[in-house]
């Protein structure tokens, strides 16, 4: 007889979570199963993390081979694993320094404490970092403080000081708010969590520009946009742009934990004692992460993200023009938003799971798509005709 899953979790779990009505136990590629054995399309992918499916046979050897040898040490200690994925980091990001954590709470974390220790030493004191209204940087209480959703920030006040908030995609704002107590901006190339929000292009080199006149830093919260998810590398490198600060998580491990964030010489400021972990960069984090972003580089798999999604994007807005409810699509490359003209993303997303495909409600009104970078157009054909038979119920008034 199994267990009851459901009524153990609720037991035992804080329920800061709502969790969907499945039980996961299985997954391969682009798919998943429940304890059912019932099968699902995954356009969640761990939240933009499991970039090379699941089970992807180079992560489980990965992981295999340096479980068997070595998981964790310290970082009181050399460690191979960790030093060849910082200079792979290095080598393809342009950066020269870097930070190992274990998520992008983490990194994020590690960015503010770096802008803040820069401009306490390189600009009179400096503490300030802008970030933009419908961010989202993560939990902590700093990272939480920089998101701009107030009921994730409610809870927790006071919170920490040093953030001013200017709208999204409006360079202007920026410069209103800069003054000298401004150490850096910090940005998503395009916001998550914010609902896909694709800025004009011009957005970030106009913004790049203002911080080399200003002489303030430009950080990259690349956490769920970086290692290939929208059709480069990096998202900042879609606007043929530079930064000084980068933080990563999420598809870097695969569905292994890692974070990272890195800087560049000029403002490479940590020294001894400045910031500390016990498991980051450990040897089996560290050789995952080298596997996954050696397998992304090795097979272009950022151009293969590129072309599949415009082949999504066509397929998206397909489906707009037959569903009145469907006010606008937005994305880049494997990361897209359905906007709706109602709050009935939560509906879809339970219909979806019904129709077995794994969407996310981002927002009230937005449904998510997130599949692996690894999922064929065939199965994004699959993800639409689903998606297309959810909002044909919902029109209907007939869902069930």
């Amino acid at each position: 007889m199994s267990e009851n899953w459901v009524e153990l979790e609720s037991r035992y779990f804080f329920p800061v979570g709502k969790r969907l009505p499945v039980t996961l136990v299985k997954g391969q590629g682009s798919r998943v199963w429940d304890e059912d054995g019932r099968e699902y399309l995954d356009c969640v992918a761990g939240i933009a993390a499991v970039s090379l499916g699941h089970c992807h046979p180079e992560v489980v050897k990965a992981v295999q081979e340096q479980a068997a040898s070595l998981m964790h040490v310290s970082n009181y200690y050399y460690t191979v694993p960790q030093i060849k994925l910082a200079q792979l980091l290095c080598e393809h990001t342009g950066m020269d320094k870097v930070f190992f954590c274990n998520s992008g709470a983490e990194a994020v974390e590690g960015c503010i404490k770096l802008a803040r220790k820069w401009g306490k030493e390189k600009r009179d004191g400096a503490f300030e970092i802008i970030v933009a209204e419908d961010a989202f940087h993560g939990r902590t209480l700093a990272t939480v403080t920089a998101t701009a959703t107030e009921k994730y920030r409610a809870p927790f006040t006071p919170l920490v000081e040093g953030f001013v908030r200017v709208p999204f995609n409006d360079v202007e704002a920026i410069k209103r708010a800069t003054t000298g107590k401004t150490a850096a901006v910090l940005l998503e190339p395009i916001q998550g969590e914010g609902g896909v929000i694709v800025p004009d292009d011009d957005y970030l080199p106009q913004v790049r520009a203002w911080c080399d006149e200003a002489g303030i830093l430009l950080m990259a919260d690349e956490v769920q946009v970086g290692v290939g998810r929208v059709g480069a590398l990096f998202a900042h490198q879609l606007y043929g742009i530079e930064v000084d600060v980068m933080a990563v998580a999420k598809g870097l491990g695969g569905g292994f934990p890692i974070g990272a964030f890195l800087a560049k010489d000029h403002c490479a400021v940590l020294g001894l004692g400045d910031h500390g972990t016990t498991f980051g960069g450990n040897p089996l984090a560290a050789h995952v992460g080298y596997t996954v972003l050696k397998h992304i580089i090795e097979n272009d798999l950022s151009a293969q993200v590129a072309k599949k999604g415009e082949h999504l994007e066509r397929r998206l807005h397909s489906l707009a023009d037959r569903h009145s409810m469907v006010k606008e699509v937005r994305g880049r490359g494997l990361l897209w938003a359905i906007e709706l003209d109602r709050a009935a993303a939560e509906e879809a997303v339970l219909l979806c799971l019904e129709e077995g495909l794994l969407a996310n409600n981002v927002k009230p009104t937005a449904l998510r798509l997130m599949p692996p970078l690894t999922i064929t157009e065939e199965e994004l054909d699959r993800a639409v005709e689903i998606v297309e038979r959810v909002l044909g119920r919902i029109e209907s008034g007939t869902p069930k």
